[in-house]
């Protein structure tokens, strides 16, 4: 068969290329997992095996990779169907296609090698989640005043914050695992759609591949494609996650905040302005990450509306696109990781500016509400006269206005004295006494800290054990090989 020049041109020198690029290594695993299982099950005598296994034995994949289309045949499916048969014969080499179609044979070397992209991007994760634990620990009493809605809030503590994204990315990590767990079943032997009759063990080149077991339904073996937007969604929900804190970093890094300082390894210089320290590796983060968002709502558009079976809108030209987001996203988590193992936070700067824009006065309320049996939203309208108070008129003594506020509200003055205002308003009683679980207080940041880290090397053990996996398999398959 020729194909047109024009399709050639725009799908199929592009496809080969892509193929070889990502799933040439998973498609001879196959090619020699299924010869094993046909062996095994008396589908293929063991003279013709030995003959298939040289015949894949003689493939050099690097003459493979280093090959032009030429149209000659469709794709690397075909291309290497025809190296093995000049090896080992039609005949004989016809025998290994025996139960299966390209259609299972595609699916499954889809999955293989997004496992792989799925797991580094995890390992990226769990990179990033060590270099933000270690700086909560470092920064469990670095004060500094939060914002919501860009104003002055609350203070709280750099652990505290830190603690926030690393339970964020704890929650990613778990969806990045159940979307490997969904993408690592095994659809080879669904065949075309409808499986076949002969004797084949779908489990036996499952534990050969590395898979966890075959996927079910045989027509949704070919159809599906869940599994790959659930990794979709894990990947997009991680970088726009991830994003908005990127964000937060940029804005302490500017000479405004001051408050954070990236190693000299992650900054740039300008080529006009000497004085320029720029952030650019958190900007390439940005950007990086953004990419990979734009490539899952691509991938999510292009699967949308399409019948739900066996069509090419969810298969060759998709890969190279799910490529491309799960390695944008890795670099990205990458990019963060590496960034932050290094920074340094001002801590005096955060600590001075940590009472500013009236940051502690919710605790006002709350311990006029404590110590003298107040409804919570009356101690809030004493204390908010106090703050529009202090705003009016800077120089006014915080217990004058509190004795006015309180007599406006109450009808009775409250009586403080400075020294008491002053550490019920200070920055660092404000944290130490939100000892709720989950709070600021450096006690439950320690114990928080203490939890994800057990929680990492939980993780880091779970990753570990599918890599593990993943070599054991890899080693029985090769040691089948070499027994038929």
């Amino acid at each position: 068969m020729r194909f047109a020049p024009e399709y050639v041109t725009h799908v199929l020198t592009d496809n080969f290329e892509d193929a070889k690029a990502n799933l040439l290594a998973p498609l001879m695993s196959i090619h020699y997992a299924h010869l094993v299982m046909l062996t095994e099950q008396g589908i293929v005598t063991r003279d013709d095996a030995r003959v298939l296994r040289t015949a894949l034995d003689a493939i050099r994949l690097d003459e493979v990779k280093g090959t032009a289309f030429d149209g000659t045949y469709e794709d690397l499916f075909f291309y290497l169907e025809h190296l093995i048969a000049e090896s080992a014969g039609e005949q004989t080499a016809g025998r290994l296609h025996t139960a299966r179609s390209r259609n299972d044979i595609a699916m499954t070397t889809y999955r293989m090698w997004q496992r792989h992209s799925i797991a580094a991007l995890a390992r990226g994760t769990l990179t990033l989640r060590q270099a933000l634990l270690d700086l909560a620990a470092q920064h469990v009493h670095t004060i500094y005043g939060a914002h919501t809605h860009t104003q002055p809030a609350q203070v709280m503590t750099v652990a505290h914050y830190l603690l926030s994204i690393v339970e964020e990315m704890e929650r990613h990590g778990a969806r990045i695992a159940a979307a490997y767990t969904s993408t690592n079943v095994n659809p080879l032997g669904a065949c075309a759609i409808t499986g076949t009759g002969f004797p084949i063990d779908r489990f036996r080149t499952s534990a050969l591949l590395g898979f966890d077991g075959p996927t079910g339904n045989t027509y949704g073996s070919i159809a599906t494609v869940d599994y790959l937007l659930e990794g979709v969604s894990a990947t997009a929900n991680t970088v726009v996650g991830l994003g908005r804190v990127v964000q937060d970093l940029l804005l302490w890094g500017t000479m405004e905040f001051g408050y954070l300082r990236l190693s000299d390894g992650f900054v740039q210089s300008s080529s006009i302005m000497p004085q320029k320290r720029n952030p650019v590796a958190l900007e390439h983060a940005r950007g990086i990450g953004s990419q990979a968002v734009g490539q899952a709502q691509a991938i999510i558009t292009a699967v949308h509306n399409t019948p739900f079976g066996d069509i090419n809108d969810t298969e060759d030209d998709l890969q190279p696109l799910i490529a491309s987001m799960y390695r944008d996203a890795t670099r990205m988590v990458s990019i963060v990781g590496a960034a932050l193992k290094d920074a340094q936070f001002n801590v005096a700067r955060m600590e001075a500016r940590a009472g500013e824009g009236g940051t502690t006065i919710t605790e006002l309320a709350d311990t006029l509400a404590r110590n003298h049996d107040l409804p919570f939203g009356t101690a809030h309208k004493i204390a908010g006269k106090v703050i529009r108070g202090r705003n009016d008129h800077p120089d006014s003594r915080m217990s004058d206005l509190l004795t006015e506020a309180s007599r406006e509200v109450l009808g009775s003055p409250l009586s403080y004295d400075e020294s008491q205002l002053e550490r019920v308003l200070s920055p660092r009683h404000f944290v130490e006494i939100r000892k709720t679980h989950g709070g600021p207080a450096p006690e439950r940041t320690t114990e928080a800290i203490t939890t994800s880290r057990a929680a990492l090397a939980a993780d880091e053990a779970w990753w570990s054990g599918r890599q593990d996996a993943l070599s054991q398999s890899a080693a029985q398959l090769r040691a089948a090989v070499n027994a038929l």
